[in-house]
């Protein structure tokens, strides 16, 4: 549309929509209009059901994780565009009710900086940290050690470095011996000075918000079609809400820093609709 223009067309745009033209931002293709910048290219939108639903997908569903306005508008923002957008979503997060029932305070708390060695790649140095005050996820109960493998070295290979407080679980003589086997560094916190693995206990805060704001009312979540999860059963995709959000401190999603590439979401295929 950018090499065609249609002044009787633009005439009747409002100021937005008009400007948005004149600059050549949309492009009509199979029947689909887009609006596009230097770095991206998306549907435009004007039906307010779809634009509804791109924001419950984009911030409600269990794969967005009811997160930050700033991540909401970072996903929103790769696969739509509309009228006063940015608006919308800031709204919708701010009036959202699980969120305003379940956020906590962030204020920063001001004390002495610790520098943590910096690694050259990723998984060499691990933060580790428990979550407590939450019931058992299941039945099944399994030793940390166990846990470790499963879940992490099998699919990252070996640490390089472990750093965590000094919970019992991470000074027990199995855990310790374990980890000499492997060649492992284990690094404990100061007595009292917990916050040197700050950078486990932000990510564990912010699983613990996602809980939190699905399950406000309980420890288990029903969602649109009525279906009941139990608080553990929403962990992988929280968890993958987690990786594909845009993290201020870096500009990129965790998965993009790690493996070079953001998975795809359900909502992606919103983008085809």
């Amino acid at each position: 549309m950018k090499d065609c223009k249609y002044p009787s067309l633009s005439s009747k745009l409002d100021e937005i929509w008009k400007k948005a033209y004149d600059e050549g931002r949309f492009h009509l293709l199979d029947g689909i209009l887009y609006h596009r910048t230097k770095h991206t290219c998306v549907m435009a939108l004007t039906d307010r059901t779809l634009i509804n639903t791109i924001l419950h997908e984009g911030h409600d569903s269990v794969a967005a994780g009811h997160l930050s306005e700033d991540r909401t508008l970072e996903r929103v923002k790769t696969c739509s565009w509309w009228t006063n957008w940015k608006k919308d979503v800031a709204e919708y997060c701010q009036t959202c009710d699980r969120c305003q029932k379940a956020n906590r305070a962030t204020g920063k708390k001001f004390g002495m900086m610790i520098q943590i060695q910096e690694p050259k790649s990723p998984w060499e140095i691990v933060h580790m940290d428990w979550v407590t005050a939450l019931p058992p996820g299941g039945e099944r109960t399994m030793d940390t050690a166990i846990v470790i493998w499963n879940k992490a070295i099998s699919h990252k290979g070996l640490f390089q470095s472990i750093i965590s407080d000094r919970d019992p679980r991470f000074t027990s003589v199995l855990w310790t011996n374990l980890h000499n086997l492997f060649g492992t560094k284990l690094s404990f916190s100061t007595t009292y000075h917990s916050k040197t693995d700050g950078l486990a206990e932000r990510m564990i805060q912010a699983l613990e918000d996602m809980i939190r704001t699905f399950c406000a009312y309980g420890l288990e979540f029903k969602d649109s079609d009525d279906f009941v999860h139990y608080w553990c059963t929403l962990m992988p995709a929280l968890k993958l809400a987690y990786k594909t959000s845009i993290h201020s401190t870096t500009g990129k999603t965790p998965a993009m820093l790690e493996n070079g590439w953001n998975p795809r979401l359900p909502y992606d295929t919103l983008k085809r609709t």
